[in-house]
């Protein structure tokens, strides 16, 4: 039986290894996961700043259009004859 608790004292060993290590592998990544979230975070602002600059240069792109329609319609009107914007 001496071989036996003998053999046993050594599984439990191995086994008592394998869990530490287990157990340190899986610290890591959550150590990691800090700068990983940090770089999310950070690639998201900047997606998010570019977002919504493109934003603003595309309501300031509207405001041209319009004003440029705006004046359009002016010039034709005035073109056609007819200064007061209203159909007869």
């Amino acid at each position: 039986m001496n071989g036996e608790a003998s053999a046993l004292d050594l599984a439990a060993k191995r086994l008592e290894r394998a869990v530490t290590m287990l157990e340190q592998k899986l610290a890591r990544p959550a150590a990691n996961s800090d700068d990983l979230f940090a770089q999310d975070r950070d690639k998201l602002a900047a997606e998010l700043d570019a977002a919504r600059a493109r934003e603003k240069a595309l309501e300031e792109a509207g405001a041209q259009a319009s004003a440029a329609l705006g004046r359009a319609i002016t010039e034709i009107r005035a073109a056609l004859g007819d200064s007061d914007g209203s159909k007869e």
